[in-house]
């Protein structure tokens, strides 16, 4: 684990090292509302990772879209006029990665997740927790009645300390089976993500590829290096395991499920994840506005992209009928499968 971090942040490097390069050959803009729209197209154009895989998927043109938002960004207009015409264009990315940062708002991509059923109640959970559920690195975890373990992971975004996991491993000692819940964690940290995944993991497992720009041209990419995961040197846990999953699920999250499918003792329960696979940067456009974008792509172990989410082993929806007697349809189904 420590090697992939050492990995990822040699492509960072490389990648900075590579855009400082450049910037003597790059053109500047004046701090115009055209000059802001050149600059943020240009910016993408050269540097975002997904162009042909979206092209594909659903055939984004990132040229149609300069044509189409140039005549739009054209006049007289105000700074949330021009926020809004930039915040448009980004959002033929469709990435939740692609964010636009200004002092009155953050331009955002959320269809991800806003499109499809949340699958997740958290009153529904609350009855699950119940009231007397521990708390250890800011994820939620108890032993419900039929012996299997709960433990809820709603982010990513805070460090999760070994200590606190050698004890929620330790209070699951005796279960049948585990449930580690995701449901609607938009991501965070990778290391976190990592961190707990290590403790599913047995053996050096390949897990996925990731590749960084080299150039300018949309497909200018190194080759996929391979992204390794070394089982934990603290307690793991080697029993049965279902994690559920929903729309919600993203970014590091995502990567999470893509580290935790390539274990034989864990399957995924619920709805395909939101995705994110870009490991994000950021840019500044003339105004001071920073533009966030995708620059790396990952990929599973399968060298298949992972942007748009992974499909879960089994695909379960909340059903009214279950939610009106208060179960919660995933948890159950899972609960069922870590016994068979």
């Amino acid at each position: 684990m420590k090697k992939l971090a050492k990995l990822l942040q040699l492509v960072f490097l490389g990648y900075i090292a590579l855009l400082l390069g450049s910037c003597v050959d790059e053109e500047s803009y004046p701090d115009t509302t055209q000059g802001n729209f050149e600059a943020l197209w240009r910016i993408i154009d050269e540097h975002y990772c997904f162009f042909d895989y979206k092209q594909q998927a659903y055939g984004l043109d990132w040229q149609q879209a300069y044509n189409i938002y140039k005549v739009r960004s054209r006049g007289n207009l105000n700074s949330y006029q021009l926020f809004e015409v930039l915040t448009d264009m980004l959002s033929q990315l469709r990435d939740g990665h692609v964010n636009l940062y200004a002092t009155f708002d953050n331009g955002r991509y959320w269809k991800w997740h806003e499109d499809y059923p949340t699958n997740f109640s958290d009153t529904l959970q609350r009855r699950y927790l119940g009231t007397d559920y521990h708390i250890a690195a800011g994820m939620a975890y108890r032993i419900l009645d039929d012996n299997i373990g709960y433990l809820y992971v709603g982010s990513f975004a805070n460090s999760i300390g070994e200590s606190a996991l050698d004890e929620i491993i330790t209070h699951f000692a005796f279960c049948n089976g585990l449930i580690v819940d995701i449901r609607s964690n938009g991501g965070g940290s990778l290391t976190s993500a990592e961190t707990l995944a290590a403790r599913f993991c047995q053996e050096k497992t390949l897990t996925g590829y990731i590749q960084h720009k080299t150039g300018k041209g949309h497909n200018d990419f190194s080759e996929m290096e391979p992204q390794y995961m070394e089982p934990s040197a603290r307690l793991r846990w080697h029993k049965p395991v279902a994690v559920l999953t929903n729309r919600g699920v993203y970014s590091a999250a995502n990567d999470f499920v893509k580290c935790m499918k390539c274990f034989p003792q864990v399957s995924t329960v619920g709805d395909q994840t939101g995705g994110g696979s870009g490991l994000p940067f950021t840019s500044t456009l003339p105004n001071g506005w920073t533009v966030r974008f995708s620059a790396c792509p990952s990929y599973d172990r399968n060298r298949q992209q992972i942007e748009f989410g992974i499909a879960p082993d089994h695909l379960v929806n909340q059903s009214e009928e279950d939610f009106r007697q208060g179960k919660d349809t995933i948890i159950e189904f899972a609960r069922k499968l870590l016994v068979e």
